[in-house]
């Protein structure tokens, strides 16, 4: 990565989404990795309007655009638009809801 990217401007890569996550519309998932630094992984990913669900890795991220709900099995939910800042654990079942395409930045463990 170079030292600096616009979060806004950087193409990312497609990512299969499993039909049986895919809830609601037709989304399609992308991210990029960008690098990684003492053990960890951070890039950019984004999710068009839909609902998937999803297992989550160690993450922390910070949303630069879009507008979604993040809901979690234990009945707690997460509206997340930009400037939102969120931790995620390994192995927490998730929903998003997303209603205007969401990009993030994300910091992820190994």
């Amino acid at each position: 990565m170079d030292r600096c990217v616009n979060a806004h401007e950087v193409e990312l890569a497609p990512l299969p989404l499993d039909e049986h996550d895919v809830l609601a519309g037709s989304p399609v998932a992308a991210a990029k990795t960008l690098g990684e630094f003492g053990g960890t992984e951070f890039g950019l990913w984004t999710l068009t309007v839909g609902t998937v669900r999803d297992v989550e890795a160690d993450e922390v991220f910070v949303v630069v655009e879009g507008d979604a709900t993040l809901r979690f099995e234990t009945g707690e939910s997460i509206e997340l638009t930009p400037g939102a800042v969120v931790r995620l654990h390994a192995g927490e079942r998730t929903e998003w809801e997303v209603r205007s395409p969401l990009r993030k930045v994300y910091v992820a463990g190994g």
